[in-house]
This record gives structure tokens, C-alpha cells and sequence, in this order.
């Protein structure tokens, strides 16, 4: 698959909060930096990820554009709720081996009715 489909299959499984999916797009050793926390390392870790965000929150990516450059597909999103945000995603052979993304972390809390841990707020 191409970066921009794989990104095209992350987003349908997103959608479908497809954990297994998702997992299944990334190679074992990918690396997934959300810039609002730590890098996560290897394809458990980022599973771990999706198991806990979609544990807390009801999640919809609505793709507003979606662009490739080689090995690089990026992907700037909206939610229902306003929430926006993009995300890099490095492709080799199929899968996603690097990942970043920008969100407002706080817009999300608030918008999902979640607290704000405490290490969020550098407690």
C-alpha cells in the first residue's frame, strides 16, 4: 500500500475504533510521537495507546486533507466536536514505522468532559 492508503485504511479503522486494525498498520519497532506526550515505542506500546484513548473517549477522524510526498502521507483532521489537528506518518513497506501528531490536549479533555490529569498540568 501507498502512504496515502495506508493512512486511508488508519483512518476507516480509527473510525471503527479498530484496535487490532490499527495496531496491524505499524511494523513492530514503529514510533509513535503525539507531541502533547512522551514518543511511544514498538507496536505493543502503541496498541496500549489506542486501548486506552479509546477506552475514555468516543473518537471520529473526519479527514480534511490528505497529502503524499514520497514515503510521507500527511493528514490534517477535524472532529464532530471542532477538535483539530494533523498527523506525519512515515511508511515503509506498508506500514507506518514513524508517526507524529499535533492536537490540543486540553480541547480534548474539555471537550469530552474528561479531567486534566495532574501531569498534565505539571503536578
Amino acid at each position: 500500500m501507498s502512504p496515502r492508503q495506508v493512512v486511508q485504511a488508519w483512518v476507516a479503522r480509527f473510525n471503527a475504533a479498530d484496535i487490532d486494525g490499527l495496531a496491524a498498520l505499524y511494523s513492530e519497532t514503529a514510533v509513535n510521537h503525539q507531541v502533547v506526550t512522551e514518543p511511544l515505542h514498538g507496536r505493543a506500546a502503541i496498541r496500549r495507546l489506542f486501548e486506552v484513548e479509546f477506552g475514555r473517549a468516543q473518537m471520529v477522524c473526519l479527514v480534511e486533507n490528505l497529502f503524499e510526498d514520497g514515503e510521507w502521507a500527511i493528514l490534517e483532521w477535524r472532529d464532530p466536536n471542532g477538535l483539530r489537528g494533523c498527523g506525519f506518518f512515515h511508511v515503509q513497506q506498508g506500514r507506518i514505522v514513524f508517526q507524529r501528531g499535533y492536537f490540543d490536549q486540553l480541547s480534548f479533555f474539555r471537550l469530552n468532559r474528561l479531567s486534566v490529569p495532574e501531569s498534565y498540568l505539571g503536578g
